[in-house]
């Protein structure tokens, strides 16, 4: 009788652009985030930190019992690499938990000139079977973040014949391009997208012409012949109701993107992955993905949602054309700061405008309720009937406990 081997609950690892966002992952039930440096990420415009923010974070971590991973995974240049053994040495000894990097050159810095700090391959390696996965957990390397052009099949198969740890990606925005292999950035604004610096050329709008020979060209858009601008976008990933699927093949740590969201977007995404992997590591037999799980994603989605490529290669269906099948409907509202027990009063800094008489909703780490805005008062005790000043400090009652940290929307 063959033993069936137990689960492994993975880790759910979220983006934290920010040190405030850092916190709030942590805070929403992220057991690792992963940040940018000042120096070898992609993502120039993330609000990078400083080894004094990345102190702070990794201090805030450990006191949660979560772990940070730095991002060191641009492409490097001749000279680029200069300095790279320093900046290892400081993030090894700041604290930070491992190295996200996709440059063998880097790699080899990091492992001969910082020991003691671990690395994982960046997913712009582009890590496609098992025969890579073996070649880098040879080099030295504890985990490979797939590919997000692998299948679950693939996932399966991967797993079975290595017992490297295997990161994968669950949630957020897809790249139209494979893992690590765009240019169009380089070419449509000179932005080097392989180097921190891409515009997301493939969001933009395009326009179709007609050119025929030896004629001016014509836009065949603005005359009506078709329907709309076209763009090469995709559609983002949301695997929330194949959970199942990713546990029971293997993946250690479900990868949430993101580092440039808001903290309404990260506190959701945690919040909800965390409360699934729960269920399901509680009770496998009758793990059940709740609708309320999906709807919650639905209230930070930017764009579209689908599986990638975990199921089938995407189709039409899974591009950014065409009319929109769902769009969202919520906006982050305000952030809570404290909260009286006593009188019930909740203290709020307000991130987008709301008034009284709107229906609301405050959600926390594995709750949330609804209620409609009666009263408001100022930090001069004034009442108020709107809050239209972004951060401004406002005073309201509300229907049940909150805790600081708890977040606020309403519907758009």
């Amino acid at each position: 009788m063959q033993v069936k081997k137990p689960l492994k609950r993975p880790e759910i690892l979220a983006p934290a652009g920010t040190l405030e966002k850092l916190k709030t992952a942590i805070h929403y039930g992220a057991d690792a985030v992963y940040i940018g440096g000042n120096a070898y990420g992609l993502r120039s415009r993330a609000g990078n930190f400083s080894y004094e923010e990345m102190a702070e974070g990794v201090a805030y971590a450990k006191a949660h019992q979560a772990k940070v991973y730095v991002a060191a995974n641009m492409v490097t240049h001749e000279g680029n690499q200069e300095g790279a053994g320093e900046f290892f040495r400081q993030l090894r000894d700041v604290g930070i938990s491992a190295v996200i990097v996709s440059d063998p050159a880097l790699i080899e810095i990091c492992i001969t000139e910082a020991p003691g700090l671990p690395v994982h391959l960046s997913t712009q390696a582009s890590a496609t079977n098992v025969e890579t996965l073996e070649f880098w957990k040879e080099e030295g390397l504890e985990r490979v973040v797939l590919a997000r052009e692998v299948s679950m099949e693939e996932v399966a198969a991967i797993r079975a014949k290595t017992d490297i740890e295997i990161e994968a990606f669950i949630h957020g925005a897809m790249c139209i391009s494979y893992s690590g292999r765009c240019t169009l950035s380089n070419h449509m604004s000179m932005r080097d997208a392989n180097r921190g610096g891409c515009s997301q050329s493939c969001r933009w709008k395009y326009d179709l012409y007609d050119m025929p020979f030896g004629s001016e060209r014509r836009s065949l858009t603005n005359q009506g012949a078709v329907a709309e601008e076209f763009s090469m976008s995709a559609v983002d990933m949301s695997m929330i109701e194949h959970i199942p699927d990713l546990i029971e093949n293997g993946v250690d740590s479900f990868k949430i993107e993101g580092r440039m969201k808001s903290i309404h977007y990260v506190s959701t995404v945690a919040n909800v992955y965390k409360a699934a992997v729960d269920s399901y590591m509680a009770d496998p037999e009758h793990y059940v993905c709740k609708q309320e799980w999906v709807d919650e994603l639905w209230k930070v989605a930017q764009r579209e949602l689908a599986t990638g490529f975990y199921y089938h290669v995407p189709t039409e269906n899974e591009q950014l054309f065409g009319e929109r099948r769902k769009i969202p409907e919520y906006k982050f509202i305000g952030e809570v700061m404290a909260y009286d027990e006593q009188t019930k009063v909740a203290t709020i800094r307000q991130r987008n405008y709301f008034s009284v008489g709107d229906e609301i909703e405050f959600y926390g780490p594995g709750y949330h309720f609804e209620q409609t805005v009666l009263e408001m008062k100022n930090e001069e005790g004034e009442a108020i009937d709107r809050a239209p000043n972004p951060m401004m400090i406002l005073t309201m009652p509300v229907v049940e406990p909150v805790q600081v940290g708890d977040m606020m929307r309403k519907k758009k």
